[in-house]
């Protein structure tokens, strides 16, 4: 073998296995972000809160879920909202992690695919804790803030679809499926987003939202599903003027 072309060889697999070494390199580092995610989202929220102001298990009463619907039930409304805050923020925060990869703060698409791992990633630590027996919520907080990272748009009117049911019926579980369908009418229908992996997450998302509320349903058609303790007065003022 000629000894130039021996040298060009060389060369090509000393770059191949730069390469190589580089793009380990990175997908090591964008596993230990979706591993550090999945901790984040194992936060158990209202776990801390129940304990912490109430000495309880809030996995022991009402429906059994370490969720801000569940809390809102049990510990009533301020409690609630703590919870409800504190899970999107999770979820905000697992999806900003990609600024730790800065190849992928000037790639769109790369991006936006890193970003739904990364908040997938926290909505599977949510509903399967590792600090709390992998016995979670729904996910459904947590879902809202990763959206609100990613298109927060999108995001905020899914919030005020959610905001406007619960001030009509009180009822968060009815609140939470009707916003996560309106996910993917925003997504492929209203702003009509290009990107097909956010497409298709959108549709998993209202699917999963409706499947884990079956029972929630169930009650609300049966007129038993317990409402959440806010908007009390209006209730009180409503009821007054009829029996006026």
């Amino acid at each position: 073998m000629p000894l130039r072309t021996f040298i060009s060889r060389l060369k090509a697999d000393f770059c191949y296995f730069c390469t190589l070494q580089l793009k380990l390199k990175k997908q090591m580092k964008e596993l230990a972000l979706i591993i550090l995610s999945y901790l984040i989202g194992s936060i158990p929220t209202a776990l801390i809160i129940s304990r912490r102001f109430f000495g309880i298990d809030i996995r022991d009463y009402g429906s059994g879920n370490m969720g801000a619907t569940n809390t809102f039930r049990v510990l009533g409304s301020r409690y609630g909202t703590m919870v409800m805050v504190f899970d999107i923020l999770k979820g905000m925060a697992a999806v900003m992690l990609y600024n730790f990869l800065p190849f992928y703060v000037n790639n769109d698409l790369e991006r936006t695919n890193l970003m739904l791992g990364l908040g997938l990633s926290a909505v599977i630590g949510h509903v399967f804790p590792v600090f709390a027996g992998f016995k979670g919520g729904k996910g459904v907080a947590t879902l809202l803030g990763m959206v609100l990272a990613i298109q927060p748009v999108i995001a905020v009117s899914c919030i005020g679809i959610f905001v406007l049911v619960l001030f009509l019926t009180r009822y968060v579980s009815l609140s939470s499926i009707l916003a996560a369908v309106a996910l993917p009418i925003c997504v492929l229908w209203i702003w009509n987003e290009n990107e097909l992996l956010y497409r298709i997450f959108a549709l998993i998302v209202a699917i999963l939202v409706v499947v884990t509320h079956q029972k929630n349903i169930g009650r609300i058609l049966r007129g038993v599903e317990s409402r959440v303790p806010i908007f009390k007065n209006r209730d009180k003022r409503k009821t007054r003027r009829n029996n006026g």
